[in-house]
């Protein structure tokens, strides 16, 4: 199951639609709106192993990785948050759900940066490929 974060704008959403990537919307489909950021991470444990994708900073550090979701920071313009999204997902380290879980990513124009349940160590990849 996608999520993305209520600060993903509008026309991100509509491409992810155009591009028939099915997601719920924290403050529509998931949680209240407004939900604070401590607040989202017990609604995770409880949704069927999320991938959860947010402009929001706060969700990556090192003591977040979890077996049962996957936090992704977009640390992009808004405006390209589509299009990293649709990256991430195709990319070979992050293509299926059983590779994503444990994870907490950050993705940039330079490539990804992560941590897995159980490693203390931050990892790399190469950028999304397009």
């Amino acid at each position: 199951m996608l999520v993305l974060d209520e600060n993903l704008p509008e026309g991100q959403r509509l491409w992810l639609r155009n591009w028939r990537v099915h997601f719920r919307v924290v403050g529509v489909e998931v949680a209240a709106s407004g939900t604070r950021d401590e607040n989202l991470i017990p609604v995770l444990h409880r949704l069927p192993q999320p991938t959860f994708f947010t402009l929001d900073r706060d969700f990556f550090r090192p003591g977040l990785p979890h077996a049962g979701y996957c936090l992704v920071w977009l640390d992009v313009r808004g405006k390209h948050a589509a299009d990293f999204i649709r990256r991430f997902l195709k990319h070979p380290q992050f293509d299926t759900q059983a590779k994503r879980l444990g994870a907490v990513v950050r993705v940039q124009v330079g490539g990804l940066q992560f941590w897995r349940v159980g490693s203390h160590q931050e990892h790399t990849a190469p950028r999304p490929a397009a």
